[in-house]
């Protein structure tokens, strides 16, 4: 018998501080659209958070954002479902891409790589071999660094490096691999990373509003003075600082 993806929505909200007004918004549009979903919160309650060196490190060092990077793939893998990160509005339901199997999607950093991002929503059965694989790679390192130093490689690094290992092209286009179909930005991030725009199409389900509460003061810096090069000096000015800034980013 063919598994189903289970009707189940997950999120973690690890810290113990009360959803603030956008989580609390975001959620509505998930019970708006998906009316008929289970939508299970993971926190310290119910997610072991000690299962594994990567997680008890984040979670003493209160990165709650690269403690659910681990925890989305662990419970996923178990029990099968829907994930969303709190910033994700649903705009439409998510019945249709459900239905036609395991998805991720692809964020809108750059118009020339694929990011693929799970934080906008993914979707898998229990077991996915995709996942197990993810799994090992956060289970096999820490978080914390010889030095004290943190490990802030992102989910989204980790997630696009090994689907790029299994054969994802970079090419805006649907692709299929490892069983998952990833969906290019218009599907679950059609806000343009450039300018900061939403620019919604027919694809679209969801708007990823990018609270980044992982993110480091320069990587604001960084996203701020490229959205305002791209007003100020158009797609050629975005590139040549983006990969001067690329460049920086990998000194450090």
């Amino acid at each position: 018998m063919e598994k189903v993806i289970p009707k189940t929505i997950h999120y973690c909200w690890f810290g113990k501080n009360p959803l603030p007004k956008l989580a609390r918004k975001c959620i509505a549009s998930w019970k708006k659209y998906c009316p008929d979903y289970e939508i299970v919160e993971w926190n310290e309650t119910n997610f072991d958070v000690n299962g594994c060196r990567y997680a008890a490190e984040a979670y003493e060092a209160k990165k709650w954002a690269f403690l659910s990077d681990y925890a989305r793939y662990k419970i996923l893998y178990e029990y099968g479902g829907v994930y969303l990160d709190t910033d994700v509005e649903l705009i439409k339901p998510l019945d249709e891409v459900i239905n036609s199997g395991n998805y991720m999607g692809c964020e809108n950093y750059t118009c020339e790589k694929m990011c693929v991002n799970p934080g906008l929503g993914c979707a898998t059965v229990a077991g996915n071999a995709f996942y197990a694989e993810m799994i090992e790679e956060y289970e096999h390192s820490g978080f914390k660094n010889q030095d004290g130093s943190y490990d802030l490689k992102t989910v989204v690094e980790r997630t696009t490096d090994l689907l790029k290992k299994h054969g994802l092209k970079d090419a805006l286009e649907i692709q299929k691999v490892c069983d998952i179909t990833v969906y290019p930005a218009e599907y679950f991030s059609p806000r343009d990373m450039r300018d900061g725009k939403i620019r919604l199409t027919k694809n679209s389900y969801s708007v990823h509003h990018c609270s980044a509460s992982w993110a480091t003061k320069k990587s604001v810096f960084y996203a701020a003075t490229l959205r305002f090069v791209y007003r100020i000096f158009g797609e050629k000015g975005f590139n040549r600082l983006r990969k001067i800034f690329g460049k920086d980013r990998k000194k450090q």
